[in-house]
């Protein structure tokens, strides 16, 4: 049918009583998307034109359709307290009607007054009944109308009707209606110019509205996108990125080192991924020796158990095993701490910076991940002040295009003083946090073996935040995770974190 349908369109358009033409009604048995493909092949040639029209209907569900065979729930619990002789027991409706019928049919025919109740049976109440629901869903099924609201709400609460979209079109005779479909030519050749039919042939015009065919390509995501941004800017304050491959850390480098203590709710399951196979890692070592670093992990437990480099510590038996439990890092300040321990193998000013994944037990939800990616960079060098750090956070990002800050004191086991940073969202009219900060404490970085007047900033940030706020996405999981939607991947174009 679909082949000579372009054809049976302009016939009905042609014997119609009435225009516009409606496609359900003129060709109930033909799927809308071959209507529609005629439809357009008659519209390129102008020889109809129409529109699109898009209504929900109800259809009768599988219960539904049984109802109109069979007859309502009601109507059977009905039949069968009629045809018992002086009532029927409540215990023998299930064995006769079902029990899914007994409990749905009970109830509808009480509230109809078709039945009521006499001791422990069922009697007759009503001398005749009349079965609505069946009619109701009869009338559905065969005028395709539907009922007044509140029946329809009835029977979808029921589950006896769903919803269901329905796409039909209105026609009406194009500038260039005929009841013949002129076949158009769609080359001119070589055959036609000699012969000269070229003059006669009908050609089919050139739509040079047409999109060309989509070519398909890689796209970067655009936690990417931004991640290229902020490497950028740190290249062009002159820092260097960190190596960042280690996801899988020692409590000795993930807390230990940055004077976390072993009692931290950081430590707990509820926040971090423990591993399991292998549970442990060895003692620290020099990378470029593999010599195990003896003096700075006795100067760690020494800093934790008893206090060192005029730190009192926290008092209390540091265990080893405790430290060498492997573990998901949860922050890349990880990496800083194992950079930082480097550096003072020859201590001079330094600036460094990494952007990559992190882990944390956390609930997901729309603003959480278990993982996501965080954006840090350390600043070393002789007799740096919170002043400095203040400075340098302004200018930071002010190139991300964030001008007014504003700074609040806060808690961080390895930094003191610290600070939360805040920045003012034009966008949403508010202050919202954009990061944390501070000076790493002296028995972190004296432990290591750095000089007493050295000091180190720190910073970060999530790479998400920022993210969402720049692409306008309200929840994470649209962003990063098998949710994401790879039309918005390929779609969304680079940014310009200094621009809105």
């Amino acid at each position: 049918m679909a082949t000579d349908l372009p054809t049976q369109i302009l016939h009905a358009l042609d014997t119609a009583s009435a225009l516009p033409l409606v496609s359900s009604t003129a060709f109930p048995n033909v799927e809308a998307t071959v209507v529609k493909g005629a439809l357009d092949s008659l519209q390129s040639k102008e020889m109809v034109v129409y529109e699109t029209v898009d209504r929900e209907v109800a259809v009768l569900t599988e219960e539904g359709q049984s109802i109109v065979n069979d007859g309502s729930h009601e109507a059977k619990v009905y039949e069968a307290v009629c045809k018992a002789v002086g009532g029927l027991k409540i215990s023998e409706l299930p064995k006769l009607v079902g029990a899914n019928t007994a409990k749905v049919g009970q109830g509808k025919a009480f509230k109809e007054g078709w039945i009521k109740k006499d001791g422990d049976k069922l009697v007759k109440k009503a001398t005749s009944i009349k079965d609505s629901s069946r009619d109701q869903l009869r009338t559905i099924a065969e005028t395709h109308t539907h009922p007044e609201k509140e029946v329809l709400a009835d029977l979808k609460k029921r589950k006896l009707v769903i919803m269901q979209k329905r796409i039909s079109f209105k026609i009406n005779k194009g500038a260039k209606f005929a009841l013949q479909v002129v076949k158009e030519e769609t080359d001119l050749t070589a055959e036609m110019i000699a012969s000269g039919a070229w003059k006669t042939q009908k050609f089919k015009p050139y739509n040079f509205a047409a999109l060309g065919a989509h070519t398909p390509s890689g796209a970067l995501h655009p936690l990417n996108k931004v991640r290229s941004e902020f490497r950028n800017i740190f290249f062009e304050m002159g820092f260097t990125e960190m190596p960042t491959n280690r996801f899988v850390e020692s409590g000795f480098w993930n807390f230990d080192t940055l004077f976390v203590p072993q009692q931290h709710p950081a430590r707990d399951l509820q926040d971090t991924f423990y591993i399991s196979d292998p549970a442990v890692a060895d003692k620290p070592r020099d990378d470029e020796t593999g010599e195990t670093l003896t003096e700075y992990w006795n100067n760690v437990r020494e800093v934790h158990q008893e206090g060192k480099f005029g730190s009192l510590g926290y008092r209390y038996p540091w265990k080893e095993d405790e430290s060498l439990r492997l573990v998901l890092r949860t922050h890349t300040t990880a990496i800083s701490a194992a950079m930082l321990h480097k550096l003072a193998k020859n201590p001079g000013p330094a600036r460094y910076f990494s952007i990559d994944r992190v882990f944390r037990n956390e609930t997901v939800d729309a603003t959480h991940l278990a993982e996501f990616h965080q954006v840090e960079g350390v600043i070393a060098d002789y007799n740096l002040t919170l002043g400095d750090l203040i400075g340098f956070m302004r200018t930071f990002f002010g190139k991300m295009g964030v001008h007014q800050l504003r700074f609040k004191p806060a808690y961080n086991p390895y930094t003191e003083p610290s600070m939360e940073i805040f920045g003012y969202h034009e966008g949403l009219g508010k202050w919202v946090e954009i990061g944390n900060s501070g000076q790493f404490r002296p028995e972190m970085l004296e432990a290591m073996g750095l000089p007493k007047d050295m000091r180190v900033h720190g910073w970060g940030l999530s790479l998400e935040r920022p993210t969402m706020i720049r692409y306008k996405v309200s929840n994470i999981r649209e962003l990063l995770g098998h949710k994401v939607d790879l039309g918005f991947v390929e779609a969304n174009a680079a940014v310009r974190l200094d621009r809105e």
